[in-house]
C-alpha cells in the first residue's frame, strides 16, 4: 500500500503543479510573451489566460505604463570647443510586447545610446550660450530621432527633458562674473534713472510753486493796489462832500501822497484841479514859516514820479 501511496501522492502534486502552469494571470498593464518550444506563439493581455503546461512557457512581462528613466551626465562637446555635462530624462511606453522582445536585445540600453550619441549631434551644431538657452530646441530634436528610430522596436519615446547642463567650472566663473556685472550695471542705470527722475520732478515742482508764488503776489499787488485806489477816491469823495476848505484839502493831499507814491508802477500821480487853488492857500498859510519869508509855489496837475532806472 504505501507504493501506491506515494505514487498518488506524486500524482497530485505534479497535477498541481501542471494547475499552476497551466492558469497564467496578467496583471492589468502588463503582458506577457508566450512561447512553445522556443518559438513565439502569442502574446498574453491582462487577465485569467490558459496555456499548456510543459509546452508552453512564458518568456518575458513587461510593463506597458509609461516608464521614466534618467540617464547619468553625458560629456558632450559644442561648437565652440567647450565640453558640458547633460543630464537626460526619457519618458517612454511599450507600445508591442514583441517588438520590444524580439527587435532588441535591451531596449533600455539600445535608448540610451541613441540619446548620447543623438545628444552629441546636436549639441555639435551649438554654441555654450546657444545650448544654454535652446532647451525647448535640443527636447524637441531629441524626441524626433529618438521616437522615429524607436518604433520598430515597439517604443514610443513621449518627452525627452534635460535635466541639467553644466558648462566647465572656469565658464561657469566667468558667468557669474559677467552675470554680477550685469546686475551691478542694470542697478547702476535704475540708480541713475531714479535720480534723474527726482530732479525732474524737484525742477517741475519748484517751478510750479514759483509760478504760483509769482501769480499770487501779482494778484496780491493788483488787490493792495486797487484797494489803496479805492481808499483814496473814498477820500477825496469825503472831502468834496464836506466842502472842505482849501486848508483842510491841502493838508489831506500832504498825508496821501506817500501813499500815491508806494510802489515802482506808479509814475504818473493824476491831481484834481482843485488840490491847487487848495495849496495855493496852504502855501499863502504857511509862508510865515519858510525861510527867508518865500512863498512855496503849488504843485501843477499833472504830477509826474521821477522814474528811477
Amino acid at each position: 500500500m504505501e507504493p501506491i501511496i506515494i505514487v498518488l501522492i506524486i500524482l497530485v502534486v505534479l497535477v498541481f503543479i501542471a494547475l499552476i502552469k497551466t492558469i497564467q494571470v496578467i496583471p492589468q498593464a502588463s503582458a506577457a510573451i508566450v512561447e512553445r518550444f522556443g518559438r513565439y506563439t502569442r502574446t498574453l493581455n491582462a487577465g485569467l489566460n490558459i496555456v499548456v503546461p510543459f509546452i508552453d512557457s512564458i518568456r518575458n512581462r513587461i510593463d506597458l505604463r509609461e516608464q521614466v528613466v534618467p540617464f547619468p551626465p553625458q560629456p558632450v562637446i559644442t561648437q565652440d570647443n567647450l565640453v558640458v555635462n547633460i543630464d537626460t530624462v526619457i519618458y517612454y511606453q511599450v507600445t508591442d510586447a514583441r517588438a520590444a522582445t524580439y527587435e532588441v536585445a535591451s531596449y533600455i540600453q539600445a535608448i540610451e545610446q541613441l540619446t548620447v550619441t543623438t545628444l552629441r549631434n546636436i549639441i555639435g551644431g551649438m554654441d555654450l550660450e546657444r545650448t544654454l538657452t535652446s532647451r525647448e530646441e535640443i527636447n524637441a530634436a531629441l524626441r524626433g530621432v529618438l521616437d522615429e528610430a524607436t518604433g520598430k522596436w515597439g517604443i514610443r519615446v513621449n518627452r525627452v527633458e534635460l535635466k541639467a547642463i553644466e558648462p566647465p567650472t572656469s565658464i561657469q566663473d566667468s558667468m557669474e562674473k559677467q552675470m554680477r556685472a550685469d546686475r551691478d550695471k542694470r542697478a547702476a542705470i535704475l540708480q541713475a534713472e531714479g535720480v534723474r527722475q527726482s530732479e525732474i520732478l524737484r525742477a517741475e515742482g519748484e517751478k510750479q510753486s514759483a509760478i504760483l508764488r509769482a501769480e499770487g503776489e501779482a494778484k496780491a499787488a493788483a488787490l493792495r493796489a486797487e484797494g489803496e485806489a479805492q481808499a483814496i477816491r473814498t477820500v477825496f469823495e469825503s472831502i468834496h462832500a464836506g466842502d472842505a476848505d482849501q486848508k483842510l484839502l491841502s493838508y489831506q493831499y500832504l498825508q496821501m501822497l506817500p501813499k500815491i507814491a508806494e510802489g515802482d508802477a506808479n509814475k504818473l500821480w493824476i491831481v484834481p484841479s482843485e488840490i491847487g487853488d487848495a495849496l495855493k492857500g496852504l502855501g499863502g498859510a504857511l509862508g510865515n514859516f519858510t525861510p527867508g519869508g518865500g512863498t512855496p509855489s503849488a504843485p501843477t496837475t499833472p504830477l509826474e514820479k521821477p522814474s528811477i532806472d
